[in-house]
C-alpha cells in the first residue's frame, strides 16, 4: 500500500525572516549526501530528522517501551545497560509490510521529532540559513517549519538499486519501502527546487551552490 498523498498544493510555509531550507526526497535519493555537503562545505546548521527518530527509539526511552509493549520479543534486541533496545531490522519488516502498523509507529515518533525540531530551531533562532533534513517532510506535514523546500531526486530504478546496495534488501523489500512514501512526481510538484542526483557523484553541487546564493523569494 502506498502512502496517502495530500492534494498537490503548496502547504503553508515558515513566514518569518529566518531562511529555513527543508531538505527532502525519496528514500535512497541522496538527501544525506546533500545534507553533509551543506554542513561540511558551507558550514550550515543541519537538523536531521532521522537522528531525532533514532534518539526517540533509544534503549529505555518511552517510545521504545511502547514499541516493545506492542510487538514484544519479535522486535527486542540485546539489553544495553539494563535497557532493552530494538531490533530495527525486525521492526522494519513489520511496519513496511503493514500500513496500519507503520501509521501507528509514525504517530508515536513524529510528535517527538517535531518537539526536537522546535527546540533546536529555538536555539538557532538567530542563525540563517538553517537546513531541516526531513525524509517525510510532506508526509508528516512539516512544511510549515520551512521557508523553502529542496527535493533530492533520481530515477525510480536508481532509487531501488541504491536502496538494495545500501541496506542489503531484496528488490521486493526495496520496492515496498519506496511505496511507503509519496511518489516522487507528487513531491516534485510541491518542491521549490529539485536537485537532480541521477548523474555522477557530486554533479548536483553547482545547482546547490547557486540556490544558496540566491535570495529567498
Amino acid at each position: 500500500m502506498t502512502a496517502e498523498p495530500l492534494s498537490p498544493v503548496l502547504q503553508p510555509r515558515w513566514p518569518k525572516s529566518q531562511r529555513r531550507i527543508g531538505l527532502t526526497g525519496g528514500i535512497a535519493t541522496g538527501k544525506s549526501s546533500v545534507g553533509h555537503y551543506l554542513a561540511e562545505q558551507h558550514a550550515l546548521a543541519v537538523l536531521d530528522a532521522d537522528l531525532y527518530a533514532l534518539e526517540a527509539l533509544a534503549p529505555g526511552s518511552a517510545a521504545t517501551k511502547a514499541v516493545l509493549q506492542r510487538y514484544g520479543k519479535a522486535v527486542a534486541a540485546e539489553s544495553q545497560n539494563n535497557a532493552t533496545s530494538l531490533d530495527r531490522s525486525a521492526l522494519g519488516q513489520i511496519v513496511f509490510n503493514d500500513a496500519a502498523e507503520r501509521h501507528w509507529l509514525e504517530q508515536l515518533v513524529h510528535p517527538i521529532v517535531r518537539q526536537r525540531f522546535d527546540a533546536e530551531l529555538a536555539r538557532l533562532a538567530e542563525t540563517t540559513p538553517v537546513v531541516l533534513m526531513i525524509p517525510l517532510l510532506f508526509e508528516a506535514k512539516l512544511t510549515d517549519l520551512c521557508s523553502e523546500v529542496w527535493l533530492v531526486d533520481c530515477s525510480s530504478a536508481q532509487q531501488c538499486q541504491r536502496l538494495m546496495d545500501r541496506d542489503e534488501l531484496s528488490p521486493q523489500d526495496s520496492e515496498r519501502r519506496i511505496a511507503a512514501q509519496w511518489p516522487m512526481n507528487q513531491k516534485r510538484d510541491l518542491a521549490d527546487l529539485v536537485i537532480d542526483n541521477s548523474g555522477s557523484p557530486g554533479s548536483w553541487k553547482p545547482s546547490v551552490d547557486q540556490a544558496l546564493r540566491q535570495e529567498q523569494q
